[in-house]
């Protein structure tokens, strides 16, 4: 590419001026034997570069996927739960959960990894929730 072309919408700026462009657009173009090398992904990286970009981005997959639900809950309910912080629809659904009796395994284990990886927080005491009614 000559050196007076410029990438559609080219500006020169303060930080990235005609000088940082003459630089760099100077590199030979591809020759048809490298184009014919030339593999998308992950093929003729390094190892490291190339599990980098084979590995998946994002949480794990849930066992068991949510179900998602609309539900009305009276503004104070959902307010004390906001109050303490991250987290609060995992605590919501643990007390639900917990509603239905013996404490499922999937309850048991999220509740288990909550505790073990954040501070505790203490739930509104009874006498303030009873207070609001």
């Amino acid at each position: 590419m000559p050196k007076a072309e410029h990438a559609p919408g080219y500006t020169p700026t303060e930080a990235y001026t005609q000088a940082d462009w003459d630089e760099v657009s100077d590199n030979p173009p591809l020759t048809e034997a490298e184009l014919a090398s030339a593999r998308p992904g992950p093929h003729g990286m390094p190892a490291g570069m190339a599990e980098a970009f084979l590995k998946r981005a994002g949480r794990p997959k849930a066992e068991a996927k949510a179900v998602p639900v609309s539900l009305r809950v009276p503004p104070d309910v959902l307010a004390a739960y906001k109050a303490q912080g991250p987290g609060w629809q995992t605590r919501m659904n643990e007390v639900l959960a917990a509603g239905l009796g013996p404490e499922t395994e999937a309850a048991k284990v999220k509740r288990i990894q909550r505790d073990d990886n954040q501070p505790e927080r203490s739930a509104p005491s009874p006498k303030r929730r009873l207070s609001r009614r």
